[in-house]
């Protein structure tokens, strides 16, 4: 059964019963939920169960995915790539339990980039065939609060403290589910923001779009924006088209912009200067390339293995580098001989014998991609492929204005809409479909990488920015933007300073110039970590010993998303899963047949959990 309302000790009943609190109910934790529906008949047959979700949201889509949000805000994956259920390419010990896409559910074309509130009753749908799923002895019910506190001993009862209830539940395993997380400010956001306060100026610190009150952004207003991701794409919507603006299509396809009067004018600027790139707008035919070639799970066992750790950089990033290339020439060979020079199969053995460094000993770093190869490997690719713009520049496409120089920024914005046309044009033309397979090889790459841990965070914008961008159609409302004077751009290394009792934008690509405005948003998600999450609950179990990694994550035992503490012990009772820990897998949701790495992590921690349930209640049993 399942409902909402009070907090009752172990199930209300006054029966001593097991019982699990997962903490968000959001994908992730409907995911877990979905996975201990079909490990329960193998390891849980037969005994009762309380599962206690606590989320001041509903089930389902919880913050992030509810269904009460503006329509105009889309998904930024095709319905077709969007699936809440596991199928047999997934790594893990439980049953397959397969259901619908996103698009086989809502019955879209599966090319369509559906609206979230769409998504979001589709995870009510899964949350709902979940419980429906569960075991009669397995009873859910939903806590609409949020969880403040966790207390207890190791080796006995848990306490979730919920805001505003007396009483705590009591669990004998916790599971952290928490999503995405608000953080508070760090030092150079707190002394904007007291800027702000002390000269009646706007500052929108990080924060998920669609809950930023936008109200006091007024029409025809200049608003510095810092990031060009997708919360920039959400921030537009909802100042354009969210306040009665409306495009026409033109007789050549393109669209015209017809402001409502209402909207700001947005000048966006960010580390690299540009969009993140268009969502691929092909599909795949034809042979796949062979991956995981160099970076598989041989060469992760490897890393890890090593007494002195490893370092991105010097150990990982060049096995990284390899593996795309190879997925990006397997394409360029198989389906564009024509464009190379030598047969595949001399250019395959040559390529795996070359050593994936450059002359200093390194390709990569956390600030970015860098280097093209070794030497040797260079000089095969400039053998093998004769058009340099055939060949893979990983750091080129990282910094893609680097060097670019503009003496206004008027000039600039010709540049820029070149630039977003010509990423049009790329991704939606079969002729670079090596661009899909390096899409594949990152896909490839994640799956191994979530098992190394927190390798910091400039891996995970580099792979949104190459792989989990905006729709097209995002992109030429973009443009249309543009061409209004809605949208201004102001290029790569944005740097923002408050003087004079303004904002003030610089940008590299437009050393001699600047915008100032008196409205600033920080069009970014906020990245919590440990100590400066919002997050009380998880404040406090760093405070009280849980590791965290360098970077501020929750450190969790890779093998079952147990909480480890700061001498590396795993907490019998606490698990977490999600983009707080260093396990955060690629999204709660992924791509059909892709072996989704979350899926994974929610099978083994459903399946420990289920065995550390049933023990406790055979011992109970025997007692």
């Amino acid at each position: 059964m399942s409902g909402a309302g009070g907090t009752g000790g172990a199930g209300g009943t006054g029966a001593v019963r097991p019982s699990l609190v997962i903490v968000g109910a959001g994908p992730r934790g409907t995911g877990l939920l979905e996975r201990i529906a079909a490990n329960a008949p193998e390891l849980y047959a037969g005994s009762g169960l309380d599962v206690h979700l606590v989320d001041p949201y509903p089930p389902g889509g919880g913050r992030i995915w509810r269904e009460e949000q503006p329509p105009l805000l889309w998904m930024n994956s095709q319905a077709q790539d969007v699936t809440m259920f596991t199928d047999d390419t997934v790594d893990m010990a439980g049953p397959v339990r397969e259901g619908p896409t996103l698009h086989e559910w809502a019955e879209l074309d599966g090319r369509h980039f559906a609206d979230r509130q769409r998504q979001g009753a589709y995870m009510r749908w899964v949350y709902e065939r979940t419980v429906a799923a569960l075991p009669p002895g397995i009873r859910v019910r939903h806590h609409p609060h949020r969880a403040v506190r966790v207390g207890g001993p190791r080796e006995g009862r848990q306490q979730v403290w919920l805001e505003g209830v007396p009483r705590p539940l009591l669990a004998d395993l916790v599971v952290l589910a928490l999503g995405h997380l608000d953080a508070e400010l760090d030092s150079e956001q707190r002394e904007l923001a007291a800027y702000a306060r002390a000269h009646d100026l706007v500052h929108l610190p990080p924060d998920f779009t669609a809950d930023s009150d936008l109200s006091a952004l007024g029409a025809g207003e200049p608003v510095l924006v810092r990031g060009f991701g997708l919360a920039f794409v959400d921030l537009m919507v909802l100042l354009t088209e969210g306040r009665g603006g409306r495009y026409e299509t033109d007789a050549d396809g393109g669209l015209t912009y017809r402001a409502s009067g209402r909207e700001p004018v947005l000048y966006v600027g960010s580390r690299r200067g540009v969009p993140y790139h268009s969502k691929i707008g092909y599909d795949w035919t034809g042979e796949r390339p062979p991956l995981p070639r160099f970076f598989g799970p041989g060469e992760v066992d490897e890393l890890l293995a090593r007494p002195g750790g490893f370092d991105f950089r010097r150990d990982v990033w060049p096995l990284v580098e390899k593996e795309l290339g190879l997925a990006h020439y397997h394409r360029l060979f198989a389906a564009h001989p024509d464009r190379t020079a030598m047969p595949w199969t001399d250019f395959e053995r040559r390529y795996e014998k070359c050593a994936a460094v450059d002359d200093a000993g390194g390709t990569g770093g956390t600030d970015g991609a860098g280097g093209t190869g070794g030497a040797e490997l260079r000089a095969l690719v400039a053998a093998a492929v004769p058009d340099p713009a055939d060949r893979l520049d990983l750091a080129a496409l990282d910094h893609p204005l680097d060097g670019v120089r503009h003496p206004s920024y008027d000039t600039l914005q010709d540049g820029l809409r070149a630039y977003i046309e010509g990423d049009l044009a790329r991704r939606h033309d079969p002729a670079h479909s090596p661009d899909l397979a390096v899409f594949l090889g990152l896909l490839s790459v994640y799956g191994q990488l979530v098992r190394l841990g927190d390798i910091g965070p400039w891996w995970h914008g580099f792979f949104s920015y190459l792989a989990s961008g905006p729709p097209g159609p995002r992109l030429r409302q973009m443009l249309a933007l543009s061409r209004a004077g809605v949208l201004n751009f102001l290029g790569a290394g944005m740097t923002v300073t408050a003087a004079d009792g303004v904002f003030r934008a610089t940008t590299t690509t437009v050393p001699d110039e600047y915008v100032e405005a008196r409205a600033l948003v920080e069009a970014r998600l906020p990245h919590p970590t440990v100590e400066r999450t919002r997050d009380t609950l998880l404040r406090e179990l760093y405070a009280e010993g849980a590791a965290a990694t360098p970077e501020g994550l929750l450190a969790v035992d890779p093998a079952d998303g147990r909480v480890l503490d700061r001498s590396g012990a795993p907490h019998p009772r606490r698990f977490a899963l999600g983009p707080h820990t260093d396990a955060r897998g690629s999204g709660a949701f992924t791509r059909p047949r892709t072996g989704g790495p979350a899926f994974r992590q929610n099978d083994a921690t459903a399946r420990a959990a289920l065995a550390f349930l049933r023990d406790l209640s055979c011992r109970a049993t025997a007692a």
